[in-house]
């Protein structure tokens, strides 16, 4: 049986009570203010407040904003922790801070010596997000603790409505100007009623052509604590856990660059306790250390945690951008929108001139702004044609995206260009010849891994684009970490079961809606997803007459390219489509954008059926997928379409798609039903 630690600080006569609900036991700790505290030195003209210790045991509290969310540091026998409570449900028992490294173990033996507490308020916009305009309000508290070596470190928490985030802050002592980070202890601790919602990290240098972790792995959802990962190297961030019927946790990370390595989840105990891990020594071929080197004064990434009683919070928020700056100005004004794809159809023959050509006529009918020329185009189409290409792109309106393989020596994958990406003098000679063509951004794939190594090659393709004026798209790849503000060139990631995947095998189509209904929850919450979707054609092939079947409806593929959010979406439409499909689905691709400025959660459950509004302009789309078996019956709350005439797309019992027009009331609420791997739209 798991054993709650936990104590709430004392501050200026205000004591909170915290419940814990874990094996039906209520908890009411409180730790007394020390006679050695010093309260409230003001620091002159700013509004730090600080504070100093000398009780090892002191604990702290830090409150959102809105007072519902708290998290409690203190120390136990010496090592650091943390625990969250939200609405006074504990959301995160008492967890684990601290790492080692090899100028200090920073992880036991450990001293509070002063604290210092501020407040941020921010407001920044992004147009390759969820939403388009941010108000970041959050109270942060900064600990400087020592060891037994007298050894310092910082661990800041930054607690807004629903979200926290903390990082560690080495400074810079004495003479040694660099340390590497061995270990990292911090832990997220859950209740033990808590189920998982996870997708494995997988094994270094298997798969095809050697190419994993390619972060294409399927999920596990609702399992219980201590659920074995399908390779036993732990979980692919974001994780999400529902704590019982008390809410949900989401537990990622943000802010990596090349400074620092990717990190995931640990295998998780019986007990509910996740740590940090490092990158596997095989990723990358085995090139570069699997622990970070960290230049002092030096920062870690940010570990994010989101926190609600409803999965409102999980969906909306915010938090991999707001605690991150910008890296670089934008050497130009980037523009996004749709684009057509030939390979996820027609596959490799059509990297060809004149399927490109017929790809490009499709982009300008639809009234598209790209095209994405896959791989292998450097060898059938060639170098010398490519400028007759875009020259022909351009004069229908279109402009171009290529496909490049990220690879020198870390993957087998046979496709080229290859071998332009991964070094610095390939790669500057590389974009000089495609900002000569007009080219306007990259696809570049096979990464495989998270090494502070891989990272960096990541950081240097980005920087490097936006010399050039070039936007990059990355697959086959790890999670983008706060990347859409870090980045201004950064586009998306793939870094899910994509489209790709419903081409090669049948059972991706069978589980299509399943999927479907967990990226906008995890995946696709943290960071742009470059899923590459909306697939009309019932087979999947070139002809529409073969290879796998979709089991989803036209209307739940329409509703997708809603649901999945990136800056430039890659759809799978086909130019068979203009004819074999119902006018009006055509017209909604037409006319659907891919930035919006407002994203609202609706309904849904992980896996199950997934309701959402996004707004772009005064014009909002509500969209809804079904993944269950039976017809869903629900009754939606939508006052931003109250007193208004709305396009209601929906399923007919037959499969059979439906334009009709509705009425929403002055009460807000609409009655729809969802068929099976079916969908919804509304919109105004």
């Amino acid at each position: 049986m798991k054993k709650i630690a936990f104590a709430l600080f004392l501050l200026c006569g205000f004591t909170p009570i915290l419940q814990g609900q874990n094996n039906k036991q209520v908890y009411s700790v409180v730790e007394k203010i020390t006679d050695k505290h010093t309260i409230h030195v003001k620091v002159p003209s700013t509004n730090i407040t600080e504070h100093s210790y000398s009780k090892q045991d002191t604990n702290l509290a830090i409150t959102s904003p809105d007072k519902l969310l708290t998290v409690l540091l203190g120390l136990r026998n010496g090592i650091p922790t943390y625990s969250v409570n939200y609405k006074g449900k504990l959301m995160l028992e008492e967890s684990p801070l601290g790492l080692i490294s090899t100028i200090g173990d920073f992880s036991q033996s450990m001293t509070l010596v002063s604290k210092k507490d501020s407040s941020i308020d921010k407001t920044y916009t992004q147009s390759k997000i969820k939403k388009s305009s941010v108000h970041y309000q959050a109270n942060e508290l900064t600990c400087t603790y020592v060891n037994s070596q007298k050894q310092q470190i910082q661990i800041v928490f930054r607690v807004s409505n629903n979200d926290i985030a903390f990082r560690y802050v080495l400074p810079l002592t004495g003479e040694t100007a660099r340390c590497i980070i061995k270990k990292e202890t911090t832990g997220f601790n859950f209740p033990a009623f808590t189920t998982t919602f996870l997708t494995p990290q997988a094994t270094p240098m298997i798969g095809w052509k050697q190419t994993k972790p390619s972060y294409e792995e399927e999920y596990t959802v609702d399992s219980p604590l201590g659920t074995p990962s399908k390779y036993g190297l732990g979980f692919t961030f974001p994780g999400l856990f529902r704590i019982g019927n008390q809410g949900w946790v989401l537990v990622s990370e943000t802010g990596v660059g090349s400074s620092y390595c990717g990190s995931r989840l640990s295998e998780g105990t019986k007990d509910g306790l996740f740590t940090i891990a490092f990158p596997e020594k095989g990723e990358n071929n085995g090139i570069g250390n699997s622990e970070p080197g960290v230049a002092l004064p030096g920062e870690t990434p940010w570990r994010t945690i989101t926190i609600g009683e409803n999965l409102k919070p999980i969906v909306e928020t915010t938090i991999p951008f707001d605690v991150v700056e910008p890296l670089y100005k934008s050497s130009m004004d980037y523009k996004y929108g749709r684009a057509t794809w030939s390979w996820i159809m027609w596959q490799d023959n059509s990297a060809n001139y004149q399927d490109q050509v017929t790809y490009i006529d499709f982009a300008a009918k639809l009234g598209y702004e790209y095209v994405l020329i896959d791989a292998l185009w450097d060898k059938q189409i060639g170098y010398e044609r490519m400028s007759d290409l875009l020259k022909y792109a351009q004069s229908k309106g279109v402009d171009i995206f290529l496909w490049y393989n990220s690879n020198g020596f870390w993957n087998d994958a046979p496709q080229g260009p290859k071998q332009r990406m991964n070094t610095s003098v390939s790669r500057k000679k590389e974009m000089q010849w495609l900002k000569s063509l007009g080219v306007k951004g990259l696809k570049v794939d096979f990464f495989g891994g998270d090494k502070q190594e891989t990272i960096k090659l990541y950081e240097d393709i980005l920087s490097d684009a936006n010399d050039y004026g070039l936007m990059v798209i990355f697959h086959g790849c790890t999670l983008p970490r706060g990347w859409e503000r870090m980045y201004p060139n950064y586009v998306s990631s793939e870094a899910v079961l994509a489209s790709e995947n419903l081409i090669f095998n049948q059972h991706f189509d069978d589980n299509e809606a399943f999927n479907a209904c967990l990226h906008p929850f995890i995946r696709n919450t943290v960071g742009s997803m470059d899923f590459g979707g909306t697939l009309l054609n019932k087979r999947l092939n070139r002809t529409n007459t073969g290879g796998t079947t979709r089991r989803t409806t036209d209307i739940f593929q329409l509703a997708t390219a809603v649901l999945f959010q990136s800056p430039i979406q890659n759809f799978a439409l086909a130019p068979n489509n203009l004819t074999d499909v119902p006018g009006f689905e055509i017209d909604f691709m037409k006319q659907v954008p891919t930035s919006w400025d407002e994203t609202l959660y609706i309904d849904g459950y992980p896996g199950k059926y997934c309701v959402l509004a996004r707004r772009h302009g005064t014009k909002w789309y509500v969209v809804g997928i079904n993944a269950g078996k039976e017809a869903l019956k629900l009754k939606l709350n939508l006052p931003m379409l109250k007193n208004s005439e709305v396009a209601y797309y929906t399923d007919k019992k037959d499969g059979k798609s439906s334009l009709e027009k509705a009425q929403i009331k002055q009460a807000g609420t609409v009655s729809v039903e969802i068929q099976p791997q079916g969908g919804i739209i509304l919109t105004n």
